[in-house]
C-alpha cells in the first residue's frame, strides 16, 4: 500500500483550510477522570503539526460503546479537558457532532485552533451497516469543512472499523495518513515481514476466543508463543488438567488442541505456565496461594479456586524467553494486574521487555494500560500501540478498511 502523508498535505498548504482529523481519544475513565492519557498524548503531534501550519482543525473521535444516542458517561468532555491541558493550541468541544453547536463553532474557528466534535458514536449512522446511512452522516461531517477541506486519519485504534468517520469521509475528501497511523503500520510490518528472530509472542487477556485468528496466523511465523491471562486455563484444559473455578471456554478446547498439535510441525513452540496463583475469590484482598498448573483443584480452595495470575516460576521462565528474543510482541496481561496480589506475572513480562535486546511491541489495550499502571515509562519499550483490536486484526492478516481506503 502507498499513502498520501501528512507532510504532503502540509506542503500543499493548509493555512485557513479546514482539516478533518480522525483521532483516537477512546481512553479509560474512572467516573469522569482519565486514568490513562496515552492515546491523548499520541494524538497531539499531528494536531500540533496542523495547527502550527495554520489549519482549522476539526477532530472526530469516539469513546466507549454508546448505543447511537448521547450518554453523559460516554461524553468526550474528560478526554478533551485533558487534551486542552496538554495542548499548546486552543481546544474547544462542540456539544454535538453535526448539529447546531458543531456548525456554529466550526464556522467561527480560527487558523491554528482545534474544535473537537462530540462522540461520533452518539449518532447511530456512524456505525451503521447500511452504506447509505453512513454516507449521509459522512456528508454532514464533510460539510463542516467547506469547499477546500481535507481528511487525515490518525486513529489507528479505529482503522479496523468501516465507520463513517473512518471510512466514508475518506471517500469524499482528499485523504492523508496521519503520523501515528504511519508509525503503527511500520511497526506491524516489522512483526509480519523480515522479522528478526527469535520472535516471541506473549498472549494474555481473558478469552482465548479473542485471540484465535491471530494464533492461527502466527503458527509458523512466531518461534515461541507464551500463554498467560485467563486464556491459559483453556490451554490447561486442552492438555487434560482440571482448572477448578477458573475462567474456561469449553467450546474452544478442541480448537486449542488442534493448535497445539499443529504448532510443532509449523516450528512454533507453545509455552504454558507451570504454576498458577489461585485465589479463594475474585477480589483484591482474596486469600491466595501458588500451586502447580496441573494441581489447581488441589489448592486449599478446591473446586472453587480461581486462577488469577501466572506463578513466579512461570513468570521467570517467560522472562528468560523474552530476554533471549530479538523481536517481542505482547498483547494481554498475564493476570488481574489491577489487583496488586495478582500483578506479578504482568510486571515480570513488562520488566523483561524493558531489559531485552530486542524490538519490543506492547500491543495496545489492556497491555498498554497495564505497563503504565505498574509504573513503566513508555520509552522503556520499542513501541506501545494505540490499537489493540486493530493490531490483532493486522497480525491476523485481515484487510483494515480504514487503511485500504487511504491506499492511493
Amino acid at each position: 500500500m502507498t499513502f498520501h502523508t501528512l507532510n504532503e498535505l502540509i506542503a500543499e498548504g493548509v493555512r485557513g483550510r479546514y482539516v478533518l482529523v480522525r483521532s483516537d481519544l477512546n481512553v479509560p475513565l474512572d467516573g469522569f477522570t482519565v486514568t490513562d492519557d496515552g492515546r491523548i498524548k499520541a494524538s497531539l503531534p499531528v494536531l500540533e503539526k496542523l495547527t502550527d501550519a495554520g489549519a482549522r482543525v476539526l477532530v472526530t473521535a469516539h469513546l466507549g460503546r454508546p448505543k447511537g444516542a448521547p450518554e453523559e458517561k460516554y461524553s468526550l468532555k474528560p478526554a478533551v479537558a485533558r487534551l486542552a491541558e496538554l495542548a499548546p493550541f486552543k481546544v474547544v468541544l462542540a456539544e454535538d457532532t453535526v448539529g447546531s453547536s458543531a456548525k456554529e463553532l466550526s464556522a467561527s474557528l480560527q487558523d491554528g485552533e482545534v474544535l473537537v466534535l462530540e462522540n461520533v458514536r452518539f449518532d447511530a449512522r456512524e456505525t451503521s451497516k447500511d452504506d447509505s446511512q453512513r454516507a449521509q452522516f459522512a456528508d454532514e461531517l464533510v460539510a463542516l469543512t467547506g469547499s477546500n477541506g481535507a481528511f487525515v486519519d490518525d486513529a489507528f485504534g479505529a482503522v479496523h472499523r468501516k465507520h463513517a468517520s473512518v471510512y466514508d469521509v475518506a471517500t469524499r475528501l482528499p485523504s492523508y495518513q496521519g503520523d501515528l497511523v504511519h508509525t503503527e503500520v511500520e511497526v506491524l510490518q516489522k512483526l509480519t515481514t523480515d522479522t528478526q528472530r527469535p520472535y516471541v509472542v506473549v498472549l494474555g487477556g481473558s478469552k482465548v476466543s479473542d485471540k484465535l485468528a491471530v494464533i492461527d496466523n502466527l503458527l509458523g511465523k512466531a518461534d515461541t508463543i507464551l500463554v498467560g491471562g485467563g486464556m491459559l486455563f483453556t490451554f490447561l484444559a486442552a492438555v487434560g488438567h482440571q482448572v477448578a473455578g477458573s475462567l474456561l471456554e469449553e467450546d474452544q478446547i478442541p480448537v486449542v488442541k488442534d493448535y497445539l498439535q499443529r504448532a510443532a510441525a509449523a516450528g512454533t513452540e507453545f509455552i504454558v505456565p507451570t504454576d498458577v496463583v489461585v485465589a479463594e475469590k475474585f477480589s483484591a484482598d482474596a486469600t491466595h496461594e501458588t500451586v502447580p498448573a496441573d494441581a489447581i483443584e488441589g489448592s486449599s480452595f478446591g473446586a472453587k479456586g480461581i486462577g488469577l495470575d501466572i506463578g513466579p516460576d512461570s513468570a521467570a521462565a517467560f522472562a528468560d524467553r523474552i530476554k533471549g528474543a530479538k523481536t517481542v510482541f505482547w498483547n494481554g496481561p498475564m493476570g488481574v494486574f489491577e489487583f496488586e496480589a495478582f500483578s506479578g506475572g504482568t510486571r515480570a513480562v513488562a520488566q523483561a521487555l524493558t531489559e531485552a535486546d530486542a524490538f519490543t511491541v506492547v500491543g495496545g489495550g489492556d497491555s498498554a494500560a497495564a505497563v503504565r499502571t505498574l509504573g513503566f515509562a513508555d520509552d522503556a519499550f520499542g513501541h506501545i500501540s494505540t490499537g489493540g483490536g486493530a493490531s490483532l486484526e493486522y497480525l491476523e492478516g485481515k484487510e483494515l478498511p480504514g487503511l485500504s481506503v487511504l491506499d492511493r
